[in-house]
């Protein structure tokens, strides 16, 4: 009897060894494909590959450029003249998609990247983040590429009339300020409305279906909305914000790959001049990249600024003010110096 006994509780512990060893396989495949972080990026699975390629300092000759669903830089992807460029030069480039700039920024931080584009908000909270980024260049102000949002039927008529509303919203994002400048020039308090944090795919449903009041959000997804839905533009960003593009490397890429930036520079200034000139041109090239309307696109590519410019005293400044507006409300968890994140 106590033969079978052992037996049998030999048998279950071979059993249970077995399951454990299996659980244990299972949750290491599992940590290796989520290593990539295309979680938490909103990466696609090829471009967490891309983003995961060793960086050029290391002597692999790869450039790892991080983009956003609009902009010269999604331009400048589509039409391939800086992998051209950089070919000659025996560098390969390798672009990875996300669906705002604060994930872009976390990505820079984590080394997944090299170069990214952002607008004037994400760098804040990435510095703060002690996130090692530096400004490389910026485009000119397009306060009319960004807006707060309302159903065509919605009772909100004025600003004022967000208060105690639920507003959508990319966390850490430009709009996210626009929202700030917005509710103080109505007189309302920040603490007066809920936010409801989303990235644009998500709060557009959110918007459509009426879970949140309000959504703040920036071009091409803000003129797809107004195309699609009917939307009210409550207000744009004119006479509230700048809404700036930056392009933003790791101060660690930047300081090591002078050229690389000059190259990627130049080719950023002259797909800024055809993209000016060329706005319907730039529509029909991205419609099908980007899965929007052509129309929606045109009136995106009417009302952004274009221009490569370089980093100044006054650019810094204003990103300065933007830093300390964003400690007032304690949304930054202390205080930081914007010229910090510039090259030497």
């Amino acid at each position: 009897m106590k033969r079978r006994f052992t037996a049998y509780r030999n048998r279950n512990l071979s059993l249970l060894l077995i399951a454990l060893l299996s659980m244990t396989l299972a949750l290491a495949g599992c940590g290796s494909n989520g290593s990539n972080g295309a979680a938490n990026t909103g990466q696609s699975g090829n471009a967490a590959a891309d983003a995961n390629a060793k960086p050029a300092e290391s002597g692999s000759k790869v450039i790892r450029i991080g983009y956003q669903k609009y902009g010269t830089v999604n331009i400048l992807k589509a039409q391939g003249t800086l992998d051209k460029h950089l070919e000659a030069e025996g560098y390969t480039v390798t672009w990875t998609e996300f669906p705002g700039g604060p994930q872009l920024l976390e990505a820079l931080n984590v080394g997944s990247i090299d170069i990214g584009h952002t607008g004037e908000a994400p760098p804040i909270f990435a510095q703060a983040a002690k996130a090692p980024l530096v400004y490389l260049a910026h485009e000119p102000a397009s306060p009319n590429s960004e807006g707060i949002l309302v159903p065509k039927d919605s009772k909100i008529t004025s600003l004022a009339d967000l208060k105690g509303k639920k507003i959508a919203l990319n966390k850490g994002s430009n709009v996210h300020y626009l929202l700030v400048k917005a509710l103080e020039k109505a007189g309302v308090g920040y603490d007066e409305i809920t936010t409801v944090f989303l990235p644009p795919g998500d709060a557009r449903v959110a918007f459509e279906n009426g879970t949140v009041d309000a959504w703040v959000i920036w071009d091409p997804f803000l003129a797809a909305a107004q195309t699609a839905t009917g939307g009210k533009l409550l207000t744009d960003g004119k006479d509230l914000v700048s809404n700036v593009e930056f392009y933003l490397a790791s101060r660690k890429f930047a300081e090591a790959n002078g050229p690389i930036i000059d190259i990627f520079k130049e080719e950023l200034d002259k797909i800024d001049k055809w993209a000016e000139a060329n706005q319907k041109d730039v529509a029909e090239l991205l419609s099908p990249q980007l899965g929007i309307d052509v129309p929606s696109l045109e009136l995106a590519a009417k009302r952004r600024g274009y221009g490569l410019l370089p980093i100044d005293d006054a650019i810094l400044d204003a990103q300065q003010k933007i830093a300390d507006t964003f400690l007032n409300l304690k949304l930054i968890p202390e205080a930081i110096q914007v010229k910090d994140a510039t090259l030497k």
